[in-house]
C-alpha cells in the first residue's frame, strides 16, 4: 500500500466523545432550518420538517425515519417549518405561504397529519391582510384546553428600506384543532421597520404557563422585549415590559455562516419540580465583542413582570462562537436543555454541535458534544435560521443541520437522559485493533480522537523501545484510517506494538509482521 493515510471519516458511530448515536435524517433537496417535535402520547413517533417543503416522520424513537414532500395545493409551501401535537396527539406543519392565487408569504399555513394514512390535509391559514407578508411562526398547545397559540412578525413590505414600512408581533388562535383561525391581533406597542435585521421586530415563539397564561418574547429596536395575556389571548398588555439588552443586536455575523440570528426562545416550566412557573428565555448575543458570540439565558419567576441578569449558558473561555440556539424544558423535571453550533475546540470554522443541561432552574450547565465529528460551513450556502430540540421524560431529541463539501444533511441524536448526566471527562480516545493481523505487507489501524489536542502515532518493539515516529502533530476531533506499509520501515518479521499518545494517554496494539 501506499505511504499512510489519515483519512477523517464520515461514518456515523455511536461512541464519540459525546457517547450519543448521530442519526443521519435525510440529505435530500439540501434540507436546512429544521424542526422536530416528539409526541408526549407516544414518544416513539416523532415529526420534523426542513426547507423548503420536506416532512420526516418516525415512530421508533428517531432511530429511522419516513420522508416526503409536503404540498398544499390551496396555499403553497414556503419554509419555516414547525412541527407540534396537539393534547391528542395529532401532528401538525406550521410553513410560510407560496400561493398559485396570491402573494408570495402572504399568511400562515398548517397542515395537519393522518396517521392512519400517511396524508397532510390541505390545510388552513391565518394572518392574510393583502400584501403584507406574514413570516416567522412559532406556534405552542395550551396542555389544558387543546388550543393552539400562534405568534409571528408582519412586515408591511417585506424588506423595504422605507422608514414608514412597520413590522409587527401578531397573534391568532385555534380552538378545534386547525380547522378555524380567530380575528389575528396585533400584540406589541413599539413597531420594527421592514429590513429583516436588528430593528425589524421578530423572535416571537409564545409558551404556555400552568393557568393557561400565554408568554412571548421578540427582539426588536428596543432589545428584548416581553408580552402576556391571562385570557387565552384575548387581552395583551398595552406595553411591552423589558427583558434584556441584545449586545450587538440580534443580526450577527459568524465566519462561515450566510446569516445567523440570536432571535429568542420563549419556553415555561409547567413540571411539578420546584421551578414550575418560571418563565425562562434563550438567545445569542454579541455582547462581549464580534469574534465572541455567546448563549444566555435569562429567568422570570414572576410571570414576566421581572428578569434575571443574562446567565451565560456556554460554560468554555471568552473568546470563541456559539450560534444558533435553540431550548426546551422537559416537563417531567423542570431540566432546560440548549442545543447549538459551538466553535470552543477549534481556531478556524470547524463546527461541532453542543448540548447544554441545567437541573437547577438555569443556576448551572453542562455542556457536552452532541455531534460525532466537526464540520465547515461554506459561507455561500444558507444554513437556515435556526435548530431544534424536542424533550419528554428524559428522551432528548435535537436536530441540525450539517454540511460536507457544500452539500447539507440534517441529524439528530439519540440520547437518553434517564441513564444521569454525562460527566464532563469525556471518554477518552480509543485505538482499534489492527487488520490483517497478522500480516506481511500492510494493515490498517483505525483510532478515534475525542478531544483536540497533540497526538503522537509510533511503533515500539518488545522492549518499549520507540523506534519509528509515524505522526507527531495536533489533530481535531474524529475517527481517523492509518495504513502502514512494513516496506516503507524496512520492518524485519516479528513482534512490534503500534502506539498512539493522546490527551495524556497512551493506547498500544499488538502488531504481528508475518514471515514470507
Amino acid at each position: 500500500m501506499k505511504n499512510f493515510l489519515f483519512i477523517l471519516s464520515v461514518l456515523i458511530f455511536s461512541n464519540l466523545q459525546a457517547q450519543y448515536q448521530n442519526i443521519e435524517i435525510s440529505d435530500i433537496s439540501s434540507p436546512n432550518e429544521p424542526t422536530i417535535y416528539i409526541n408526549p402520547k407516544n414518544p416513539l413517533q416523532l415529526m420534523g420538517g426542513a426547507n423548503l417543503n420536506r416532512y420526516y416522520y418516525s415512530d421508533d424513537g428517531g432511530y429511522s425515519w419516513l420522508q416526503g414532500t409536503l404540498v398544499s395545493p390551496s396555499y403553497g409551501v414556503y419554509g419555516d417549518p414547525m412541527t407540534i401535537t396537539d393534547t391528542a396527539g395529532n401532528f401538525y406543519y406550521f410553513h410560510l405561504a407560496d400561493p398559485p392565487a396570491g402573494n408570495w408569504i402572504d399568511r400562515i399555513v398548517c397542515q395537519k397529519y393522518n396517521k392512519l394514512t400517511g396524508t397532510w390535509n390541505d390545510g388552513s391559514y391565518m394572518g392574510l391582510n393583502g400584501n403584507k407578508a406574514q413570516d416567522k411562526h412559532w406556534a405552542v398547545v395550551d396542555q389544558n384546553t387543546n388550543a393552539i397559540y400562534v405568534t409571528w412578525t408582519q412586515f408591511d413590505s417585506y424588506g423595504s428600506p422605507d422608514a414608514f414600512c412597520q413590522s409587527n408581533i401578531m397573534f391568532s388562535k385555534s380552538t378545534d384543532g386547525s380547522v378555524s383561525w380567530s380575528q389575528v391581533k396585533q400584540i406589541n406597542h413599539d413597531a420594527g421597520d421592514c429590513v429583516d435585521s436588528d430593528n425589524t421586530v421578530e423572535g416571537a415563539v409564545p409558551a404556555v404557563g400552568p393557568n393557561g397564561e400565554i408568554y412571548v418574547a421578540w427582539s426588536g429596536p428596543n432589545g428584548i422585549v416581553f408580552n402576556k395575556s391571562l385570557d387565552a389571548g384575548e387581552t395583551w398588555l398595552d406595553n411591552e415590559i423589558f427583558v434584556c439588552e441584545q449586545g450587538g443586536g440580534w443580526d450577527m455575523a459568524i465566519p462561515g455562516i450566510y446569516r445567523s440570528n440570536g432571535l429568542p426562545v420563549t419556553v415555561c416550566d409547567l413540571s411539578n419540580g420546584p421551578n414550575r412557573g418560571a418563565i425562562y428565555v434563550n438567545y445569542t448575543d454579541q455582547i462581549n465583542g464580534s469574534n465572541d458570540t455567546d448563549v444566555w439565558v435569562l429567568k422570570s419567576s414572576d410571570g414576566g413582570e421581572t428578569w434575571s441578569a443574562p446567565i451565560r449558558v456556554n460554560d468554555d473561555p471568552p473568546g470563541k462562537h456559539q450560534f444558533l440556539t435553540w431550548m426546551a424544558v422537559d416537563q417531567s423535571n423542570g431540566y432546560l436543555y440548549f442545543v447549538f453550533y459551538d466553535r470552543r475546540n477549534y481556531s478556524n470554522n470547524q463546527t461541532d454541535v453542543f448540548l447544554a443541561v441545567s437541573p437547577d432552574g438555569g443556576q448551572t450547565f453542562n455542556n457536552f458534544v452532541i455531534s460525532d465529528s466537526p464540520f465547515n460551513p461554506y459561507s455561500g450556502v444558507f444554513f437556515g435560521d435556526y435548530n431544534n430540540i424536542s424533550v419528554v421524560n428524559n428522551m432528548v431529541r435535537p436536530i441540525w443541520t450539517r454540511n460536507e463539501n457544500g452539500n447539507l444533511s440534517i441529524y439528530t441524536a439519540i440520547i437518553d437522559m434517564s441513564v444521569g448526566l454525562p460527566e464532563r471527562d469525556m471518554t477518552p480516545s480509543s485505538l482499534e485493533q489492527n487488520y490483517p493481523n497478522p500480516f506481511r505487507e500492510s494493515t490498517v489501524f483505525s483510532f478515534k480522537i475525542t478531544r483536540p489536542g497533540d497526538v503522537k502515532l509510533s511503533v515500539i518493539d518488545q522492549l518499549g523501545k520507540e523506534i519509528i515516529v509515524l505522526k507527531e502533530e495536533y489533530m481535531v476531533r474524529g475517527k481517523y484510517t492509518f495504513s502502514f506499509d512494513t516496506f516503507k520501515y524496512h520492518l524485519s518479521p516479528g513482534v512490534y506494538y503500534f502506539n498512539l499518545q493522546s490527551n495524556n494517554k497512551n493506547f498500544k496494539r499488538k502488531m504481528v509482521i508475518a514471515n514470507d
